[in-house]
């Protein structure tokens, strides 16, 4: 039984990308723009205390290559890199939120500010090896975002799930 306590809390405390396909967006920080994107990929990043560098390695190769942008027959077969597509990146631990207790809620599943800061930038650099055109917010900053989801089409990825 402890065995599998273990299992789903170490589950829990996973790598978290929320993908959504936009066709622009860009993030603000006091009034200023300082990163935007046409069509491409908006990633908002959880970072769970257990991540290493497999988990940010998987992911942003995942999201690369995800064929979520519509080809010719209108079928999602295309990635952002086919598409020549940029990607944002925002780091954002309210993906670890646990409303188990009450109405407020908790985020002690997220990882620590300074590991979290540390797994976050590494995973901008993996993606930047990967892709050209990567923009970020500025991490623990006080960020507006503002996007035009297209389809809608949104996506949870799990690093430990390997979905």
């Amino acid at each position: 039984m402890l065995d599998q306590l273990t299992l789903k809390q170490a589950d829990w405390n996973t790598m978290r990308a929320h993908i959504q396909r936009v066709a622009k967006a860009s993030v603000e920080i006091d009034g200023h723009v300082h990163g935007a994107i046409e069509a491409g990929l908006l990633v908002l990043l959880g970072v769970g205390p257990e991540d290493d560098d497999s988990d940010l390695k998987w992911l942003s190769q995942k999201i690369c290559q995800l064929r979520i942008f519509a080809d010719e027959q209108g079928k999602m077969n295309r990635s952002v890199a086919d598409i020549a597509g940029g990607i944002l990146v925002i780091s954002q631990f309210t993906l670890f939120a646990s409303t188990k207790k009450g109405t407020r809620p908790a985020f002690t599943g997220a990882a620590a500010p300074d590991r979290a800061k540390e797994m976050y930038e590494a995973f901008v650099v993996a993606l930047r090896d990967r892709h050209p055109t990567v923009e970020t917010g500025v991490f623990a900053a006080d960020m507006q975002v503002s996007l035009v989801n297209d389809g809608p089409v949104t996506i949870m990825i799990d690093s430990r799930q390997r979905e």
